[in-house]
């Protein structure tokens, strides 16, 4: 019992020793490094403690390399208890000799060479009795002292009483300890200062899908690195601007030090200085200049350089020896032979504070025969799911259609009244006054603005006549109030609820003038030349054949007359053009892009039709039909007939295919034929064969080019891509990963290889594919919004705008400048060599991607037999 008591005591001591051990050793560092400091100053310092009256004792410092040579390392080979260490003076002076100023015997160098004996005492002192962690005797006579004390007398009492009671040793009871108040001493406040706690308030996400995907079996493929541009998709990072994270400061601390080091070079400098060289001119004597003017060498000279020096000279005099051909390569006229400016010029900004206010502008046309004016539908601010769910609620507010003109641009010249939030319109190829749209529950309106058609071409005389009349005050004041209210036009037709689509009318499209659809998807030829016939999407999974039929309408009985007459009972101010398909309107084709089998659906947001490259009536044409027609003149739709479209010719000629974009980033290649089901005897539209997946978003554009009918360019989420029809492989180049979103895309109008992108930072990237094919070649600032819709056009030969809407309901007119507008030479064919490269490139990874996989399959086929093998064996 009493070893282990014993024991314990000495255990305890131990770690009390190597606690202070660790604290004296770094005291003893400290104290160290100035005595050093000193000691090489000054070798004669009395390092003794002869002051206290100890001259034999020096204290020293032992590092741990010092330890570990000599063996006495702390609390291993010495220890409070047994803290004498004899080291040899021979290893003392080799120390000296190897180490030199570096040891830690090297203060007390001249008392170790003076020391008698053969062997050192070094003592750890552990309780730093003499200010460090180790001290040296410097005497024989100290040295037997410290290892063979004297006995004293009462020491020897005291070893006779414990012998004396060796034999009876009391054991003492054990005694649990006694539970005591707890005191505080105000740690708890530095614990809690330390801890971390959340101070930023939690982000909430809600992730939503749709319950019939719930379950769905789910594939996974390998997908060809060659087919990424690149072979690597970068997402890059961007600013947020929904939140910011504050930076907080917080004090904490640490154990490592980074390491200083000093370095130094021994580089010259030299200093620049100023250096002249003085010479005269050599000056030749009469007689010298006449023998070398008479000299035959220069008579051989000028004879030999005569000709090609008169040849320079009539070179400088034909042309400009200076003239800069590099620069001379600019075709732009105005850069005077350098590098040309590129900027979108702004021209004019539109916004109405009643119609437009906190409202997002979802399209844009302009109109197509009249000069300066612009129409614009705007819609409520909300998301796309949100749409859907109001689809069948009314508005607020009331949504219409704005006309607006350059020559006046705070008064809106018309109005189209909308009974819902209208999302796409397009004026009518063969009568621009007729006008047809979609509205956000699902209908198809169309308008006739054949009665104000004259206040829109007079829209420059009536705003230079409120200038010119403005004599004074009041006078202006009338004209303005009377001007601030523009006509509201009445809608002529809307189709039939039932018979349209569930969704939101995404975009709408009118068929060319010269072929016309039949309920099977067939076409024919169109002899009218007018354009009766429009083509809808909408997230619904449908795409809907809408026809403009004849105004004489079958007989009918008298019942059903009297209904008729009560749903075409119309207000007089509004034209009865179209009074025979309101409210009863249907498509005539109807195309379903579910399939059944994989039950998946897919939500059209744009279409693409290669066959939608018509061509508007020229001014001229327009002028003179206005000029000779009378005042009372009908329109072309009203001339329709049944017996015009008998006994059409079939065109075999007109491609039936046709791009769509849906809500989930996909790419649906499709046509519009339609097959008779044998179970139900209906015409069902056909399975969509190609479906492609490029972007991670809705698709917001899909276009085709202008100047190449097989070319289209789809817009989505961070990136974009040009597809190629009858290209299955994919893409023929795909854009990296842009640091904003994309919101809109246009093509230009008059260069091939140019192409407008809009981004939700208000930012608009303009992309040449002659330049760059990696990043745009341009970029430019338009609105602190998000950009919504895009829409150039060409008002002359010289002059050329870019329409720009944002969020915020302002629609900024920009002027194109003349290198974004002039294509360069041979433009058309650069362009066209470009996708056909980029062609045979895509095949050419297509092929050595077979290839890859079919050597896969043979490898793994041979490895396969081969494990056969060794398991029979």
């Amino acid at each position: 019992m009493s070893e282990n008591l014993i024991s314990g005591k000495t255990s305890l001591k131990g770690r009390k020793t190597s606690a202070k051990k660790q604290k004296g050793e770094n005291k003893a560092k400290e104290s160290s490094k100035g005595k050093r400091t000193q000691l090489g100053k000054k070798d004669e310092v009395d390092l003794s403690m002869a002051g206290i009256g100890h001259p034999e004792i020096f204290p020293l410092v032992f590092t741990t390399k010092t330890q570990e040579i000599f063996n006495c390392r702390v609390d291993e080979d010495v220890t409070e208890e047994n803290c004498f260490k004899l080291i040899k003076k021979e290893d003392i002076i080799q120390d000296l000799k190897t180490r030199a100023t570096i040891s830690d015997f090297h203060p007390v160098k001249k008392v170790v060479l003076e020391y008698p004996g053969e062997e050192l005492l070094v003592v750890f002192d552990a309780k730093f009795q003499y200010g460090q962690n180790f001290y040296f005797v410097a005497s024989e006579e100290a040295k037997e002292n410290l290892l063979k004390p004297p006995e004293t007398a009462e020491e020897k009492d005291e070893e006779k009483e414990e012998e004396n009671t060796e034999g009876t040793l009391e054991v003492h009871p054990y005694k649990p300890p006694v539970h005591k108040p707890w005191v505080s001493f105000g740690s708890e406040k530095e614990v809690e200062e330390e801890s971390v706690k959340d101070t930023v308030t939690k982000i909430k996400y809600m992730i939503s899908r749709v319950r019939r995907k719930f379950g769905a079996p789910i594939t996974f493929t390998d997908k060809n690195a060659s087919r990424v541009k690149d072979s690597y998709v970068e997402c890059t990072s961007y600013q947020d601007k929904a939140f910011s994270i504050k930076m907080l400061e917080k004090d904490v601390g640490i154990q490592m030090v980074p390491k200083v080091r000093e370095a130094s070079t021994q580089t010259k400098w030299t200093y620049p200085k100023n250096a002249a060289t003085q010479y005269f001119p050599r000056q030749l004597s009469n007689e010298e200049k006449e023998e070398s003017l008479s000299s035959e060498k220069l008579k051989e000279f000028l004879t030999s350089v005569h000709l090609r020096m008169e040849i320079a000279l009539q070179q400088n005099e034909i042309m400009n020896a200076f003239f800069d051909d590099w620069k001379a390569l600019a075709e732009d006229e105005s850069s005077s032979g350098g590098k040309p400016d590129v900027y979108l010029k702004a021209y004019q900004s539109f916004t109405d504070l009643r119609y437009l206010k906190d409202r997002t502008i979802s399209c844009v046309c302009w109109h197509p025969t009249i000069y300066g004016i612009i129409a614009v539908s705007a819609r409520q601010q909300l998301s796309y799911e949100e749409q859907v769910n109001l689809s069948d609620k009314s508005l607020l507010q009331q949504s219409v259609i704005l006309f607006w003109s350059f020559f006046d641009p705070i008064h809106p010249q018309l109005m189209l009244e909308c009974p819902e939030d209208i999302y796409c319109f397009q004026f009518s190829p063969s009568d621009p006054n007729i006008i047809a749209g979609g509205f956000i529950n699902g209908q198809v309106v169309l308008w006739d603005i054949s009665q104000h058609e004259e206040k829109l071409q007079n829209a420059k005389t009536v705003a230079d006549g409120i200038k010119i009349t403005a004599v004074n005050m009041p006078s202006l004041m009338q004209v303005q109030k009377s001007s601030t209210e523009p006509p509201l036009v009445r809608y002529c037709a809307v189709s039939s609820i039932q018979y349209s689509h569930k969704k939101p009318v995404t975009d709408i499209y009118w068929l060319p003038d010269y072929f016309e659809d039949n309920q099977m998807g067939a076409t024919f030829e169109n002899r009218a030349e007018i354009c009766v016939q429009l083509v809808t999407c909408s997230p619904d999974c449908s795409v809907l054949f809408w026809d403009i039929p004849a105004t004489k309408l079958p007989e009918q009985p008298s019942s059903e007359k009297v209904k008729e007459e009560e749903i075409f009972d119309m207000p007089p101010d509004v034209p009865d053009t179209f009074k025979h398909l309101d409210l009863c309107w249907k498509p005539l084709i109807k195309i379903n892009l579910c399939e059944s089998d994989t039950n998946t659906e897919s939500g059209p947001i744009r279409i693409s039709l290669r066959e939608l490259h018509y061509h508007y009536k020229t001014s001229e044409k327009v002028q003179s039909l206005n000029t000779l027609e009378v005042p009372t003149k009908e329109s072309p739709y009203t001339g329709t007939s049944t017996s015009s479209r008998k006994n059409l010719k079939v065109l075999d000629n007109i491609s039936i295919n046709f791009f769509v974009g849906t809500e989930d980033g996909e790419i649906i290649y499709s046509d519009w034929k339609m097959e008779t089901d044998s179970d139900s005897a209906k015409s069902v539209s056909q399975k969509h064969a190609q479906k492609y997946t490029i972007h991670t978003e809705t698709i917001n554009t899909l276009q085709r080019s202008l100047f190449f009918k097989d070319i289209v360019l789809s817009v989505g989420g961070r990136n974009f891509a040009i597809w190629k029809e009858e290209v299955t492989n994919g893409p023929i180049l795909q854009s990296s990963c842009s640091a904003g979103r994309y919101t809109a895309g246009q093509w230009s109008l008059t260069r091939p290889g140019v192409f407008f992108i809009g981004r939700d930072d208000g930012n608009i990237e303009i992309w040449d594919l002659l330049k760059k094919t990696h990043e745009p070649s341009h970029f430019q600032n338009i609105s602190e919004s998000m950009i919504t819709f895009i829409s150039p056009w060409t008002a002359s030969p010289k002059q050329h705008f870019l329409a720009v809407s944002d969020d915020l309901g302002v629609l900024h007119v920009l002027e194109i400048c003349q290198t974004l507008s002039h294509p360069s030479r041979n433009e058309h064919a650069n362009v066209l060599d470009y996708f056909e490269r980029e062609v045979k490139y895509l095949k050419y990874c297509e092929q050595e991607f077979q290839e890859y996989q079919e050597f896969q399959a043979k490898k793994e086929l041979k490895w396969t037999w081969r494990h056969r093998g060794r398991k029979q064996v």
